[in-house]
């Protein structure tokens, strides 16, 4: 599997068998801008509009915005509920919590998760392979509660996403952390280009996997 980052919280998976997952479409904010893209399914995490502009998307595709089971493709999707906040969703809406399973592996993308999760929560996501996670805080989860997350799900790795990076600017210091904290915490980390992965690569400890985002 191929996965490539966008920034925030955008994604393209790609599958051995060329199937193309995109998560989280983000269009353009500040520095990041997104290419037009195609893809077979298209993952909406919540809507807001750093996270669905599908738009950009060319072509026929499936789309996936619910908390339900779906099965596409050799892929299958399960959407887990959760909230944007730590208040049931009062102040920033709901969110899902998407389990992606393809080339033998499962992905957990966590979309703008705001709390950490319950024990019913963790139970329904079941084991985690790579786990996508937000660190960035104000909106999301901070960089430790990010950690939190992390140490309840177990993943091989962890890819943080929705944090501070230089497309973001002098503004976007106003609004993420950097990645520095969660990294730290972590302890384990290595930077790629775009990230190819499968069953037999895994890391053997729990290791941070950050990426870029052009």
């Amino acid at each position: 599997m191929k996965i490539k980052w966008y920034g925030q919280s955008s994604y393209l998976l790609k599958s051995e068998e060329g199937t193309r997952v995109l998560i989280d479409p983000l269009g353009k904010m500040l520095g990041y801008k997104m290419p037009r893209l195609t893809a077979d399914i298209v993952i909406v995490t919540h809507n807001h509009r750093d996270h669905n502009q599908v738009h950009i998307v060319d072509g026929e595709y499936v789309l996936v915005d619910k908390a339900k089971k779906y099965d596409l493709k050799n892929v299958a999707i399960q959407g887990i509920p959760t909230f944007h906040d730590k208040d049931g969703g009062a102040k920033r809406g709901n969110n899902i919590v998407f389990v992606i399973e393809m080339d033998g592996l499962r992905i957990v993308h966590c979309g703008d998760l705001g709390h950490t999760l319950s024990e019913e929560q963790v139970a329904a996501i079941g084991p985690v392979d790579i786990l996508m996670v937000p660190i960035g805080g104000k909106m999301t989860l901070d960089g430790a509660e990010a950690f939190a997350v992390a140490q309840q799900l177990k993943p091989s790795m962890v890819i943080p996403m929705h944090y501070w990076t230089k497309a973001l600017g002098l503004l976007g210091r106003f609004l993420f952390e950097k990645s520095d904290r969660f990294l730290g915490l972590v302890g384990r980390h290595r930077h790629e280009r775009r990230l190819i992965v499968d069953s037999q690569s895994l890391e053997p400890e729990m290791t941070a996997i950050t990426l870029d985002y052009k």
